[in-house]
């Protein structure tokens, strides 16, 4: 991170079908941390979009009756409504489709093509067209299939232009020894490394597809969709709407790239050789997260096991499922979604520990002090250095990109202060006169805590933590984390008791 700058991507979304709750779950988990890094005061510039071009695509439209253009625009439509659904706070939103895009990456491939790391040779090999990647013999699954997709690939042969990327192999591997904790989970780390030792020369063209970009020099070709797709992390930089929005150019290298461990190879071998090949710098950092799982598999269109994350967000609230993923699939490994687990963390967690004690703080400031929230006596040092030492882990957390655990450090406060009511027990210290001052303690003591929880909580749920913010008299927008200190809320805050903050759910299926 440069100047207070903080350049987020997520993988642009492949167009070939509708969007899942896998999809949900890589938006959401950055949108985490774009929001945390704003409350850390940096200036966050947050990319995601669609990746519109290739064989997938073009098949897919042609089993729909549509053109591959009109295809794309439908299905790129529906995930950027995705992500509003989701409370995405990104910056911009590329398409692929784009002519900016197209002209960049052409402009991009011709440098790499110029500096002499490209060359012509006939190619063959298994291809599955659903992961829009070729495999070798040891690779394939049972019954010469995808190891993904679990689908019959098929044998192409064809005469491409290849990147010769083995002669960055020990570049990368320099790299890769350089930069220890370039790509996290350190295990991936492992396997990239792997992966450079093995490498191969790559074919970056297509010669029997018409949906893609030009190859600059050969216009009977056009380029790996891929190698397209990848560029827009730096192409979406020059867009002039982007930079309306907060890009530069010299905001490269991103300091973070998200993506699942599926595209690995794509992120942190084929990705750093290419940009070096451009001369431009690679990534400051990647993070691989694990697959959503459903019955043990990864959720996929292809394999037909996918949960739509909509009947969820329409019956719970965006909120409750931006929480559940966060806190249930540990960052960075596999996780099971599970409706069972969902419900459990609804109802056992954000509505009775999180939403139940805000209702009743609240409520026993309306009833007992006339909805003014106490001046804070200062009898609850422990309690505020209790509360210090919460926001010191969250944000440790944040810092290793441990998301889950940043959420589990979050929780110890919403546990503590619901202990707080029981040995406190407020209603029973309203009814002696001479207790006022504990009573005034208890409920000043309440409300700090809970403001400074719903301040912590915001990355993880925008929505939720303003309204109790709100509830409590707060600035809803004032969810800087330089705020999370004890003692920083507005004095004499005027309570606003709501509705329960998750209300309960009948008979969802």
């Amino acid at each position: 991170m440069a100047d207070g700058r903080f350049y987020l991507t997520t993988p642009i979304y492949y167009v070939n079908a509708e969007p899942h709750i896998g999809h949900a779950y890589t938006t959401i988990m950055a949108d985490i941390i774009a929001r945390q890094r704003r409350q850390c005061g940096d200036e966050v510039f947050f990319l995601t979009g669609t990746d519109e071009h290739g064989i997938k695509v073009a098949r897919s439209a042609e089993e729909a009756g549509r053109s591959p253009r009109e295809h794309a625009d439908l299905l790129s439509e529906r995930f950027r409504a995705l992500g509003d659904v989701l409370a995405s706070s990104h910056d911009f939103f590329i398409r692929t489709t784009r002519d900016e895009h197209v002209e960049k990456v052409q402009e991009l491939v011709q440098k790499i093509y110029d500096n002499g790391h490209i060359y012509s040779d006939t190619y063959s090999g298994w291809y599955c067209a659903a992961s829009e990647a070729f495999y070798t013999e040891a690779e394939l699954g049972p019954d010469t299939t995808c190891p993904i997709h679990k689908t019959p690939v098929e044998w192409v042969e064809e005469t491409n232009w290849f990147f010769r990327i083995t002669d960055f192999r020990e570049l990368l591997l320099a790299h890769y020894d350089a930069h220890p904790d370039w790509v996290l989970p350190g295990h991936r780390a492992n396997e990239a490394r792997r992966m450079i030792e093995d490498l191969e020369d790559l074919s970056i063209t297509r010669a029997k597809l018409d949906w893609g970009v030009r190859v600059p020099w050969d216009d009977e070709q056009v380029i790996y969709v891929w190698v397209d797709a990848l560029l827009n992390y730096v192409t979406a930089l020059s867009f002039p709407d982007a930079q309306a929005a907060g890009a530069s150019e010299d905001l490269w290298p991103a300091d973070l790239q998200l993506m699942a461990k599926d595209i690995l190879k794509f992120h942190a071998v084929i990705w750093p050789a290419m940009l070096m090949a451009a001369d431009l710098p690679p990534p400051r950092r990647l993070f691989i997260h694990g697959y959503v799982l459903k019955g043990g598999e990864k959720m996929s269109k292809t394999v037909g096991n996918v949960i739509d994350p909509f009947p969820f967000i329409e019956a719970f609230g965006i909120d409750a499922l931006r929480y559940y993923l966060a806190r249930e699939i540990r960052f960075g490994e596999d996780g099971t979604f599970t409706q069972e687990g969902f419900e459990a963390r609804y109802s056992g967690e954000l509505a009775n520990e999180y939403g139940n004690l805000l209702n009743r703080t609240t409520s026993m400031v309306g009833r007992y002090r006339d909805g003014v929230v106490p001046a804070d006596r200062g009898d609850d040092g422990a309690l505020a250095a209790e509360a210090a030492q919460v926001v010191a882990a969250v944000t440790e957390a944040f810092e290793a990109l441990d998301l889950t655990r940043a959420a589990d450090e979050a929780w110890v406060l919403v546990r503590r202060l619901n202990r707080l009511v029981e040995e406190r027990a407020p209603w029973r210290l309203a009814r002696d006169d001479a207790k006022a001052a504990e009573l005034d303690q208890a409920l000043a003591s309440l409300a700090e805590g809970l403001r400074i929880t719903s301040v912590i909580l915001w990355p993880y749920m925008p929505g939720s933590s303003e309204a109790a913010l709100r509830a409590l008299g707060q600035d809803p927008g004032a969810v800087g984390l330089a705020g999370a200190v004890w003692g920083r809320g507005i004095a004499g805050a005027r309570v606003e008791p709501t509705g329960p903050l998750f209300p309960k759910v009948e008979d969802f299926a």
